[in-house]
């Protein structure tokens, strides 16, 4: 759900802290209310969640879901889960504040669902571009395919579309994701 009137980032962070029902999204200014998931979206980033934890360094790194992402002109998102460098909640630690993040991040990742997923692609993905994240992935968890965003040294990203096999992430090639075990039933 969409709300028509336009709100700058501190009325949304006004809004979010006040304790509304809801999980909300600024786009553009606008308020938008992210939908609920279903059965196999929340399988995906629950298994994604733990394949990452395995492997990530905890002092370097951290996996979230529902923590924001920005862009300068009153856009914040909630990717569905995201690897954030642990030196950026530096500003957050032991404060009662939203954690929005600004910088660029080593991994961002949506799940298809039917409400938001031509959404996720057709503008979420341009917006993490902008913000010059480092991979962006795309999940569609009916397809079992995975659409990954790379961003280049130019600047640019290179598409590809993966159904099997392992992944090594760009920004972070130690970890692997075998995408048989992520798309498991």
């Amino acid at each position: 759900m969409a709300v028509a009137q336009r709100m700058s980032e501190a009325d949304y962070v006004e809004f979010v802290n006040s304790g509304v029902d809801g999980v909300w999204e600024l786009h553009d200014g606008r308020l938008v209310e992210k939908p609920g998931m279903s059965w196999s979206h929340g399988d995906i980033i629950t298994k994604l969640l733990v394949l990452l934890f395995q492997q990530l360094d905890r002092t370097e790194y951290h996996v979230f879901t529902e923590l924001r992402v920005r862009r300068p002109s009153a856009t914040i998102f909630l990717p569905d889960l995201m690897v954030v460098p642990t030196a950026y909640g530096e500003p957050f630690r032991d404060r009662p504040v939203l954690a929005i993040f600004s910088d660029p991040l080593p991994l961002v990742v949506e799940i298809w669902s039917p409400s938001t997923g031509e959404y996720d692609v057709d503008t979420k993905a341009p917006v993490y571009m902008q913000r010059g994240d480092l991979e962006i992935w795309r999940i569609h968890p009916y397809e079992r395919t995975l659409t990954r965003w790379v961003r280049q040294p130019d600047g640019a990203y290179d598409e590809s579309v993966h159904r099997d096999g392992t992944i090594a992430l760009a920004a972070l090639p130690s970890v692997t994701i075998d995408l048989d075990a992520l798309f498991a039933g």
